[in-house]
């Protein structure tokens, strides 16, 4: 009867973690679940058939430019950089290995900004050019950096090593024993890659390249600076130039629609494929030493990303800095930075704990639903922040001004907007968009604790809350850091969402940047970027430190 009554009380506990994870699942899926609730309302016809007759157009095009080019740029990038470090040795294989991932670092609006410095009219390449050949004006041609092309450039080199990461992975993981098999059939190097590795590597270099494409139709700021339409620059200028809430929102279903449609073509163009590794020796590639001038070569191949993509924004963003820099440096700068890093480590810490109690309660449920809303959760990193932040807004200002009537009407009093006039929103809007970050990383440490740690708390005593606290926590206190990590960055380098959601009178270093950039006074942006820039090394440094302790393994 005792051990009856310790299931049930088990039981009952389990069922009130599968409640909390629903309610926390239902409140970080809201703002997309408002977005689409707003796709077919009507009243704002005459705003929608304007963009429509007007802009829409170029907002598909530009989108479909965007897409293809960051595409099959990043593709390549990642695929021939993963090949080569993991194939092959040559001078600087080592370092390439870790480096290769610092582009991240950088936002692909910082990117724009160091760029159309560097290479406008006045930038010191023109410049020099002019001095070199004693071309004036008009005497030559230069192409322009805030174009379409010049966009997908900014997101190429910055989004790389999302493809790169996942298919270097792959390449290890499925190296060994396949390509002895490849090479058995009398397969030379050439084509074992193109018909044993790079298939194989299939899904991971799709999976990299779809969560580029969705950085890329998230982003404000670099497309708002090159002056390029897209649905995220409409979505903010329906919001705060015409003032329409539904047209915004429709224009945001819209956006989602791109994003829907390529997680769906990443998923059908599996088709009936598997991808599994059916080989018993799955150990480390043996790589091949190239000789001197292909060495050369396959450094050049991987320095030019690692030198457009980190080195070269790097450097000018140091030289920007230490010449000129933010003119309000001291006090201002102190405030924004205190903003940034506030807002930042509040949303990590909230994100961890919800992601904590969202990967546990999937751990112990005997039913699906918890994985499902997991899923429902991890659609926020997908879709664009001006997104959330529209899908935000709608009810909670309808829910900040039934506050404020309801408060005066009790106390006499009005209190103003308490969620919008604050960071709650705010920080609302983060957790609906990096919530995933920090999920997807405690959910694949937790899957690595087995069940049986759970079985031997609970012969001792413990219910689920207590073998979470005792037994869980102390074994993913690294992952949990580095979940909180990632998320305290994102949330650093955030635009859109920070530029539709901030309080009045509160601005951020993404902020700050981007508007001294929108003045054209990109050196005295270049401090809060270059500190955006800084910040975002912490979990390249990390990652880094996982790949050599992964290299010394290896060897």
């Amino acid at each position: 009867m005792e051990l009856r009554a310790g299931f049930a009380r088990v039981a009952q506990r389990w069922s009130t973690l599968t409640a909390v994870a629903v309610v926390i699942a239902v409140l970080i899926a809201a703002p997309v679940l408002s977005v689409f609730s707003n796709v077919f309302v009507g009243g704002t016809t005459e705003t929608w058939l304007h963009l429509a007759e007007t802009v829409l157009p170029e907002f598909i095009g530009n989108t479909l430019v965007l897409c293809i080019g960051v595409g099959l740029g990043v593709s390549s990038i990642g695929i021939t950089t993963a090949w080569l470090t993991t194939m092959h040795e040559f001078p600087g294989r080592r370092v390439f290995d870790w480096a290769l991932l610092l582009p991240l670092a950088v936002p692909a609006y910082v990117m724009g900004y160091v760029y159309t410095d560097f290479l406008q009219f006045v930038g010191p390449v023109q410049s020099g050019l002019r001095e070199t050949f004693g071309w004036n004006k008009g005497d030559y041609w230069f192409p322009d950096v805030r174009t379409v092309g010049g966009a997908v450039g900014m997101f190429m080199f910055v989004l790389y090593p999302y493809v790169y990461m996942l298919a270097r992975t792959a390449f290890l993981e499925r190296a060994g024993g396949m390509l002895e098999a490849g090479r058995s059939l009398g397969l030379g190097p050439w084509a074992c890659f193109f018909r044993v590795s790079l298939p194989l590597a299939r899904p991971a270099v799709v999976a990299g390249t779809a969560l580029a494409l969705m950085e890329t139709l998230a982003d404000f700021g670099t497309v708002s600076y090159f002056g390029v339409q897209t649905f995220t620059t409409g979505i903010y200028r329906a919001w705060f130039s015409l003032g329409d809430r539904i047209a915004a929102a429709q224009l945001s279903a819209a956006l989602l629609a791109f994003v829907v449609i390529v997680l769906a073509l990443e998923r059908a163009s599996r088709g009936r494929a598997r991808f599994n590794n059916t080989s018993r020796n799955a150990g480390s590639p043996v790589r091949h030493r190239l000789s001197l001038v292909p060495g050369l070569v396959a450094s050049f191949a991987c320095f030019m990303p690692l030198l457009l993509g980190f080195l070269l924004p790097a450097a000018l963003l140091l030289q920007m800095a230490f010449a000129e820099g933010d003119a309000q440096f001291g006090a201002r700068f102190v405030q924004l930075a205190r903003n940034s890093f506030v807002l930042a480590a509040v949303t990590a810490l909230i994100a961890v704990v919800l992601a904590l109690l969202l990967a546990y309660a999937a751990r112990l449920a005997r039913s699906r639903l918890p994985q499902l809303l997991n899923r429902l959760v991890s659609l926020g990193y997908a879709v664009p922040g001006s997104v959330i932040a529209v899908g935000v807004l709608i009810p909670v200002t309808r829910l900040d001004r039934s506050l404020a009537t309801w408060w005066e009407a009790s106390f006499g009093v009005n209190p103003g907007l308490i969620l919008t006039g604050g960071i709650a929103a705010l920080v609302y809007a983060y957790l609906g968009r990096f919530l995933t970050v920090a999920l997807n990383t405690v959910d694949s440490s937790l899957g690595k604790i087995t069940p049986s740690m759970d079985d031997a708390s609970r012969s001792l005593g413990f219910g689920s809350w207590a073998t979470l606290r005792r037994v869980h926590v102390p074994i993913l206190r690294g992952s949990l850091l580095t979940a909180a990590l990632l998320v305290f960055v994102d949330v650093m380098k955030e635009l859109p969402a920070t530029l539709v959601m901030r309080p009045f009178n509160f601005d951020t270093l993404a902020t700050q940047a981007h508007t001294l950039a929108s003045d054209e006074r990109l050196a005295e942006a270049s401090t809060a970027a270059l500190t955006i820039v800084v910040v975002g090394l912490l979990p390249m440094f990390v990652i880094s430190r996982q790949i050599v302790k992964g290299r010394r393994r290896e060897a």
